[in-house]
Formats: C-alpha cells, structure tokens, sequence
C-alpha cells in the first residue's frame, strides 16, 4: 500500500485536475466573503436575511471573476475576501506576479493588505498557513503599525451605528450617514463579528476647516485600492514579499494558491464615512509562467508515484539515495535509507 503524502506533494497532486483547465488569467472564484460593517455592505453585492456565506461568496464571484470588474466591498478594518485562480500563481524572481484591481482615485487611498496561502494539507480549501506581503508602511512607519491587532464588532440591532472594541484597549463606531439606509452590519454573519491582522497608521487628513476635503494619501507600495487601476504597475504584487504576518520574516514561496485581502486602516473621515476598501477583480501578471510551473510539478508529481526509480528528498530536489541516512520519496512511498 502506498503511503500517502502530505505537505508540499499533497498540494502537488490537488493541483493536477486543475491544469488541463487554466486557461484565465482572472480569478476564478470567491473562497470567503467576510467584510467588515460599514456603508457599502449589503449593497456591494446586494445581501438580504435569506443569504449565507456560501450564498455571498457566489454572488462575489459573479462580480469578481473572468475580469468582470464590478465593485465588492470589504467594510471597515478587517473585512476580508479570499479568492483563487484556476491555476496556482507561480512566483517569478524579480517580477510582480499578480494585480488586484480596486476604485481608488487620487487622494482617495483605502489601503488593504494582501496575503496569500499554499494548498499545503491538499484539501483545496482556504485552511493553511497564511502570509502578509509586506508593503512600504513596514520601512515608512516604523513604529506606527500595530501587528496581531484584534477588533470585535457587535450589532446593536437595526440600522444602528457599529460599536467596536479592539486589542489596544480602544473603542469607537462605524458610523451610518444620510448617504446610505441599509443596515451596516452583514446580514448573514450574525451579531458580533471579531477579526485579527495588521492595523496600518491612518491616511486622512481634513485640509479645510468646514471638514468636506478629506485627503487619503496613497501609501509608497504593495496594497490594493491603493492607486488608480490605471498605474498597472503600482497594483502589482510580487510573491517575493512574503512574510509571517506578525514576526515580518521572510517567506521563501514557490507559487500561491489562495489570495486574500483586507481593510488595514480603523478611520473615520467626517462625510466620508469609514475606510473601506474596495476591489474589482484580479489577475495572474505572467499566466504562461504559471501554466509552464504547474506543468512542470505535474510531471514531477507523476515521476514520484509511477515506477520511476528516481528518488527525491522532501524539498523536491532530485537526489541520489543510498549516500547518507535521509528520508526520500520514491514510486509514492516515503522511506529512509540505512545508509
């Protein structure tokens, strides 16, 4: 009986139903949508109490995938949605890997934070080890960035403003405004929401007295509905900045299989309303790399399960067994040799 494989050769061979069908560049599909409250929810997509997660993270996807480009919003700090692609992104030294597209203007950045995830376990779901890639605020706010931040929203009940409580000790409100009726809070996440992350310094500042220009400075790099989706280049993210979300070391990754975004700033701005980013899609910056990646683990993934005599040791490397006493991997099996 052959031993079954976990960790990275388990993701390996989740991945083979898939590369006989990528063929986009775009997302394919929506994971999670867990926003955060806040004056655009409910609305962006469209959300009643019939909805579930599973009926929201659908309706996202309608918006979202094949480069459909309508709107989807994460609510205040912390609201997130998790999406992949039909193919694992493959990371390619020195060059962005992929874009998420959002709204921003000039003056008018909602910074979110990207991580992504490898499919490690092989259960092509969401559920393994996630990874910030780390943009300018770690080099240009030293010292003003909280990491492993913690904030809980609680309803209040109908069309209400949302109070909030958060690991510093603070507290405040995302706030309802005479723009938007609906109720703040998601419908379909029940009444008290807690979400953890990385809180970035705020970008506002009023710069008239009567409080109706409000300014929301673009951060340096590396955060989506940061810049005009016109600067292709500035909405580009590259796999090589990847870090533990909370220690910022550095993650060596091959390629990423889910993708996620949040809101990373907790801010009112007067008539404004809260700090919510927006997105519009996403894409895979050098499709044929990935394809030409994902084809090569296949034939390797194959090489290590069919009657190959070739012996690889658990971070793929081909190598030839018998030299020292070592685990390898060969026709499926895990073994050590005695050597």
């Amino acid at each position: 009986m052959r031993t079954k494989l976990r960790g990275r050769w388990a993701a390996f061979f989740c991945l083979l139903p898939l590369l006989a069908q990528a063929q986009t560049k775009y997302l394919e599909a929506v994971d999670e949508y867990v926003p955060a409250p806040g004056q655009f929810v409910n609305t962006l997509p469209a959300a009643d109490a019939t909805d579930t997660p599973a009926t929201m993270a659908r309706k996202c996807t309608e918006r979202l995938a094949g480069g459909a480009g309508q709107m989807v919003t994460l609510g205040a700090w912390g609201g997130y949605i998790t999406f992949h692609f039909d193919h694992p992104v493959a990371n390619i030294p020195g060059e962005n890997d992929f874009a998420v597209w959002g709204n921003a203007n000039v003056n008018g950045a909602e910074p979110g934070i990207v991580m992504v995830s490898q499919d490690t376990n092989g259960n092509g779901l969401p559920d393994d080890a996630w990874y910030e890639l780390a943009g300018s605020a770690d080099t240009d706010s030293v010292g003003l960035v909280t990491y492993g931040y913690t904030l809980t929203y609680t309803r209040q009940g109908d069309l209400q403003d949302v109070p909030w409580t958060d690991s510093r000790g603070d507290s405040g409100t995302v706030t309802r405004n005479g723009f938007h009726k609906q109720e703040y809070f998601p419908l379909w996440l029940g009444d008290a929401l807690t979400l953890s992350g990385t809180l970035l310094p705020a970008n506002a500042r009023n710069t008239s007295a009567n409080g109706q220009n409000w300014v929301l400075q673009a951060l340096r790099y590396g955060y989506a509905d940061n810049v005009p989706n016109a600067d292709s280049a500035a909405n580009g993210f590259n796999l090589e900045w990847a870090v533990e979300p909370v220690t910022r070391k550095t993650v060596r990754l091959t390629h990423a299989d889910f993708f996620r975004v949040y809101t990373a700033q907790n801010q009112m701005c007067g008539w404004l309303g809260e700090t919510s980013t927006e997105i519009t899609g996403a894409e895979d910056l050098h499709l044929e790399a990935s394809l030409q990646q994902a084809a090569s683990i296949r034939h390797l993934s194959r090489d290590m399960v069919q009657g190959s005599d070739n012996a690889y040791d658990l971070s793929g490397r081909k190598v030839k067994a018998g030299r020292a006493r070592m685990m390898i991997v060969k026709k499926g099996k895990k073994l050590i040799t005695n050597h």
